[in-house]
């Protein structure tokens, strides 16, 4: 029996241990992990390994994902153009489910507008994109601020996912 269902999104040019890492890690805890995608079918990493969406984003509804994982890489800098991507998000931080983001997908919170007065943490290289949100930056390997979960770079992934299945199983 699943614990619920946990949104991952995914895009061309996604960070590949950013999502199968927490991917594989919420299914291990029971959860349904599903890959969302902007409109392909499927996705290639960095390296060019393939993930397959499951949803698009614009068909996603909110009330069925208890939270969602924002990969890094380049793919948000794609994800964050996507307005059913940026509703979906927002959707999910407005109900108190967990948003969690790793490496460069702080642009897709900024751009979904809900790390205004927040403190997060990122890849260093968009720290000033955070900052000019309206965020507060910090420098740890994860940073939690009520139901939103960041981290750095994938080094961070032990830390990230602790954070994520203790915030989901408090949820």
């Amino acid at each position: 029996m699943s614990k619920g269902k946990v949104a991952v999104l995914v895009e061309n040019d996604y960070q590949d241990m950013e999502v199968w890492v927490p991917l594989y890690r919420l299914r291990e805890e029971g959860y349904e992990a599903v890959t969302v995608g902007t409109g392909a079918e499927k996705y290639a990493s960095k390296h060019g390994y393939p993930v397959t969406a499951q949803l698009k984003a614009a068909d996603a509804r909110a009330a069925d994902f208890k939270g969602i994982v924002v990969p890094g890489g380049w793919a948000p800098d794609r994800l964050r153009q996507d307005p059913g991507v940026l509703r979906l998000v927002k959707e999910i931080d407005a109900k108190g489910g967990v948003v969690a983001a790793i490496c460069h997908a702080g642009w897709v919170l900024a751009s979904a507008d809900i790390v205004r007065g927040r403190k997060v943490t990122a890849f260093q290289a968009i720290k000033d994109d955070l900052i000019h949100a309206g965020a507060q930056f910090v420098d740890q390997e994860v940073v939690i601020d009520r139901n939103l979960i960041t981290s750095r770079k994938p080094d961070d992934l032990p830390a990230f996912c602790r954070a994520l299945v203790r915030a989901l199983a408090e949820s």
